[in-house]
């Protein structure tokens, strides 16, 4: 059984919301415009939590830090634009989000607005205390974003529970110091994750609420007795 924490950070894609139709997609607009037809949703999943500037920098070697720059750019003005159609909860999430204790925030590569846009439009936002993207900062595997957001609540990296699904999640959790949680539906895999040694692994997000369950069930299964004075 998965502990209840004083606070969870959550990363957004792949451990909230299924949103790799739109990233993917949205990366293959942007590649075919650049004459790059032949790269795999397969493939492009692979980089979704990490920078952009990783996958751009590994299918064009070539280009110069401006030119990948570029492609950056036009990436964020392809991405909203689709408004985050083909985009899903995943099944418990708001029901995770709903019984969990404790404050909660977010830890992920998108920047913050556009990560308050996803939340909101799934429903999810009023579940969180603080909402934290990478701005301006090293993206994930670096810890920086998990820092921020744990600034942001006021908190400690030891009353923490850092949940996301992809290596670099992982890792950021290791070196931020806080217990991590690897979540088996998103896009990451097992074998990718297992090297960082997550705390916890979970299938289905509502896993987490275990404990709060069992207080409640504990509650309601004792009856109110006074105490004769």
């Amino acid at each position: 059984m998965i502990p209840s924490f004083p606070v969870y950070i959550f990363d957004v894609d792949g451990t909230l919301v299924d949103s790799q139709h739109d990233i993917c997609g949205a990366i293959q607009e942007v590649l075919s415009y650049n004459s790059r037809t032949d790269v795999e949703h397969a493939f492009l999943r692979k980089y979704i939590g990490r920078h952009l500037i990783d996958l751009f920098q590994d299918l064009f070697p070539s280009y110069t830090a401006s030119q990948i720059e570029e492609l950056i750019v036009h990436y964020r003005r392809v991405y909203p634009a689709r408004n985050h159609a083909m985009t899903r909860a995943y099944p418990g999430v708001l029901e995770a989000l709903a019984c969990l204790p404790g404050k909660k925030s977010t830890a992920t590569t998108k920047g913050t607005p556009t990560t308050q846009i996803v939340l909101e439009l799934f429903g999810l936002l009023p579940y969180f205390d603080h909402v934290q993207g990478t701005d301006g900062f090293p993206a994930k595997p670096q810890p920086d974003v998990i820092f921020a957001s744990l600034k942001g609540l006021g908190a400690t990296p030891q009353e923490c529970l850092f949940v996301g699904d992809s290596p670099a999640d992982m890792e950021a959790g290791k070196r931020a110091g806080v217990k991590t949680c690897a979540v088996l539906y998103g896009y990451g895999t097992r074998e990718d994750m297992a090297p960082w040694e997550p705390d916890y692994w979970v299938t289905d997000l509502r896993q987490l609420c275990a404990p709060a369950i069992s207080r409640d069930q504990s509650a309601s299964a004792s009856p109110n007795r006074s105490v004769p004075r």
